[in-house]
């Protein structure tokens, strides 16, 4: 099958986690025998800010990391009709123009043949309502949002008319222990500001008991502001900017621990949403603290997966159990490995997905996996 991906970007991964998981979803599908195919908007701030902080180069780096992942780009005259009309399957992620999302679901209501899906991985549903009411979805097929209380937004709200659970994942190609690599320092956290959606946990969890502690500590990521810069420069925390996705496991073996900070609007108003970097994290086998999150949806098993410190104390605590008692690390790295392996990979993302396609899909969708179903 052909599947259409309009992502905000798939080439660049600047401040977009989401990149990372449509990457590995279309990678999977690739394996499988699938056409999968990104379009990316030509102004994209993340493309764009990717760009002017980093140059071409970081363009040409995704196509070298991911020589099977196409992504082309469109503007204002862009013959979006011509594209889908050519797709089995169309995904449209929820940070597309709200004008395009009602362009392709008019082509849909016209006569499309594709299955098309609308995909949510952000908190804007809560957060900024509004602006997703303001949507025109009644066309489309399917809502995915990446996560059950998000989707219990939409159905409470009447937004979509079949919305499903999907979480995102580890794409295991990728995320995977390294172990020739050095260890080279103590603690690194890879994570973006945020917009003071975490200020006050960043400085609580991660700066002051890498200070008290005294911890080779590295930050990864974009958007920190000079006053933040200074104090990480104060605790004597490195911090080397935006990382590609692609170093990311080699940049995990070289450090003994990792932690996982939430923005406070998924902690407050869409608990069980842990965001991807957790089963990056855990994927690529080290030992893991978050700051408090819950998990009420038991994807994971905190206290066996991963450490929880309620405060500033509990983590510094933590951070040195692990560093100093090696069979504490072993076993979270194991059952982190394992965890991910059995449950939280793009592999079985894709399974679902085809599930769901499965269930709501249009007449030439379903027979086509069941063709496909039929011939394995």
């Amino acid at each position: 099958m052909r599947f259409l991906f309009y992502t905000h970007s798939l080439v660049s991964d600047w401040n977009h986690g989401n990149a990372h998981f449509l990457r590995g979803l279309m990678r999977e599908l690739i394996s499988r025998g699938h056409e999968a195919l990104a379009l990316e908007p030509e102004s994209g701030w993340s493309r764009s800010n990717l760009v002017a902080e980093h140059g071409p180069m970081a363009v040409e780096r995704f196509r070298r990391d991911f020589p099977e992942l196409i992504a082309h780009l469109y503007g204002d005259s862009f013959d979006h009709e011509a594209w889908l009309a050519d797709a089995d399957v169309v995904v449209v992620h929820e940070w597309t123009d709200p004008s395009l999302v009602e362009r392709i679901g008019r082509a849909r209501r016209l006569g499309g043949r594709f299955t098309l899906l609308f995909h949510d991985t952000h908190h804007r549903a809560v957060s900024a309502g509004h602006e997703i009411f303001s949507l025109v979805l009644e066309d489309y097929d399917a809502v995915l949002a990446f996560g059950e209380t998000l989707r219990a937004r939409y159905v409470d709200a009447g937004w979509g008319r079949n919305v499903f659970t999907f979480h995102e994942a580890a794409d295991q190609r990728l995320f995977r222990p390294c172990p020739a690599e050095a260890k080279t320092g103590d603690l690194i956290w890879i994570g973006n500001w945020g917009d003071d959606e975490r200020t006050s946990e960043i400085a609580s969890f991660l700066i002051e008991p890498a200070r008290s502690l005294g911890l080779a500590t590295t930050v990864r990521g974009v958007r920190y502001p000079d006053k933040a810069l200074r104090a990480l420069a104060q605790a004597g925390i490195r911090h080397d900017g935006w990382i590609a996705n692609a170093d990311v496991p080699a940049a995990f073996a070289r450090h003994r621990v990792t932690m996982h900070i939430p923005r406070r609007p998924y902690r407050e108003a869409l608990p069980g949403i842990p965001t991807i970097r957790v089963f990056e994290a855990l994927a690529c086998g080290i030992p893991l603290i978050s700051a408090p999150w819950d998990d009420v949806e038991q994807l994971f098993h905190p206290g066996r997966d991963f450490l929880t410190a309620r405060d500033s104390r509990e983590m510094s605590a933590h951070l040195r159990d692990i560093l100093h008692d090696a069979s504490l690390s072993d076993a979270l790295v194991a059952a982190g490995l394992e965890t991910i392996a059995s449950r939280h990979t793009c592999q079985h993302r894709v399974d679902q997905l085809l599930s769901i396609l499965a269930d709501c899909g249009t007449a030439r969708v379903v027979s086509q996996l069941a063709a496909k179903e039929a011939a394995q």
